[in-house]
């Protein structure tokens, strides 16, 4: 297809532009964060940074990171960097890993988010003929609101139908012909499944293109997803910290995601040292909000593990391109001394057969790592013997043992018995008490 841009000029700007761009802003919004938000200028100050130290991006490594952590310490309002009184909306992190993260908007950051989110859609090929479905969760959770105003902007018929009630979601994608999907990979997936299960084939729904984002998801799990629903699948990856959906996203090419570069700076730093890296390098992202006023995050650490790459991309987009998070520098579990990424264990049940529908529950019993992994059936493969499906855990456990090096113990579970997420879904249940 021919590619089509929402802003061609930006997307398409020159790398020296982009840098000069990228730099006029950086010093502007250093200023801003040090004028307004006290936190951050004390980390400045403990490093011996000042505003008049940053002349362009050339000297962003010179400032300091922030993390969760220190959103967590600063919650509610101290890295509020314009008065409340100028903010329109609150969007929230889940909340999973600790206390929530409160991101605050001003109409104009509402705006630039939804501009990227636009850009996002339209990359998938959605145009003002379009009818985009949105499953993401509305609310406190960002993708719902993220792709809905983006979805606006292009001039979409918007669905707004937030996540579950999959029953609806059917009725509505096929009386309406819905045509883009934006939703998470696993309720994608799910939504495959039961239009199976009611009788459809792919070609009997209208849809074009999804949209999948807001958990990890393999190129096994985008083919299986292509395959059941008909569609181009698309990545699109943000953070609620730096505004939501959209700060990158998937072109034609699918071959990472290009990142808003005249909103976002991005980088790769070694997560043990915070050294930055050169391009190509595997490590851990690292944000900087360009143009962010309420809730301006400088070298905000994402914890997810990526590449940058600026290799040309044939779509003729010319912003910097970051591969599928490969797992995140705090989601590994280190087991009996071994590390873990959950990443690895969802590439041995796709290679094997499986639907990305599991849990990872580890616990302790008399100084030992129990390791169970929970794995869901499909209807086919649940048809099979008690001593067919045993022999198929052992296999799957083996396969598991020389990804990793230790076994779990495996148990195959009927189908839909797993709980499918309506914002991240829960992989991992760690019930070991490590910080007592």
């Amino acid at each position: 297809m021919e590619e089509r841009y929402y802003q061609k000029e930006i997307e398409t700007m020159p790398y020296e532009q982009i840098r000069a761009l990228q730099s006029e802003k950086l010093v502007k919004q250093v200023q801003h964060v040090w004028d307004n938000c006290p936190p951050y200028r004390k980390l400045m100050e403990e490093k011996g940074v000042t505003p008049a130290d940053i002349k362009g991006i050339d000297d962003l490594h010179k400032l300091p990171f922030i993390t969760k952590d220190t959103l967590r310490e600063t919650y509610p309002y101290s890295m509020l960097a314009v008065p409340l009184s100028e903010c329109v909306r609150i969007q929230s992190t889940s909340g999973t890993t600790g206390k929530r993260v409160i991101a605050y908007y001003t109409q104009n950051d509402v705006n630039l988010w939804e501009e990227c989110c636009a850009r996002a859609i339209v990359a998938a090929g959605g145009t003002k003929e379009d009818v985009v479905q949105v499953c993401y969760g509305y609310g406190l959770f960002t993708g719902g609101p993220g792709l809905n105003g983006g979805s606006h902007l292009v001039g979409s018929l918007t669905l707004p139908m937030s996540s579950g009630n999959t029953e609806r979601q059917i009725q509505f994608m096929m009386d309406l012909k819905s045509t883009i999907l934006c939703c998470t990979p696993s309720y994608a997936a799910y939504i495959g499944e039961s239009l199976k299960e009611q009788g459809y084939k792919p070609e009997d729904n209208s849809l074009k293109a999804g949209i999948f984002g807001a958990e990890p998801w393999t190129e096994e799990m985008r083919h299986d997803i292509e395959a059941s629903l008909g569609i181009k699948a698309y990545d699109i990856y943000g953070l609620t910290e730096t505004s939501g959906p959209g700060v990158s996203f998937e072109c034609s090419e699918q071959k990472g995601m290009h990142i808003n570069e005249d909103h976002f700076v991005a980088e790769i730093i070694d997560p043990e040292t915070g050294e930055v890296l050169p391009e190509g390098s595997k490590g851990e992202l690292v944000f900087t909000s360009l143009d962010k006023e309420a809730f301006p995050l400088l070298r905000y650490r994402t914890r997810d593990i990526c590449v940058l790459s600026r290799k040309p991309c044939s779509c003729g987009r010319t912003h910097v391109r970051m591969s599928k998070p490969m797992g995140r520098s705090d989601d590994m579990m280190i087991i009996r001394g071994v590390n873990v990424f959950p990443s690895q264990i969802e590439a041995v049940l796709l290679n094997e057969g499986y639907a990305p529908n599991y849990q990872i529950v580890v616990d302790r019993s008399k100084n030992n790592d129990t390791f169970d992994v929970y794995v869901e059936l499909s209807p086919e493969q649940f048809t099979d013997t008690v001593s067919g499906i045993t022999a198929r855990e052992k296999a799957l456990a083996g396969a598991i043992r020389t990804m990793l090096g230790i076994g779990p113990i495996v148990h195959l579970v009927a189908p839909k018995t797993i709980a499918r997420s309506e914002g991240k879904a829960v992989r991992v249940i760690d019930k070991r008490k490590l910080h007592d």
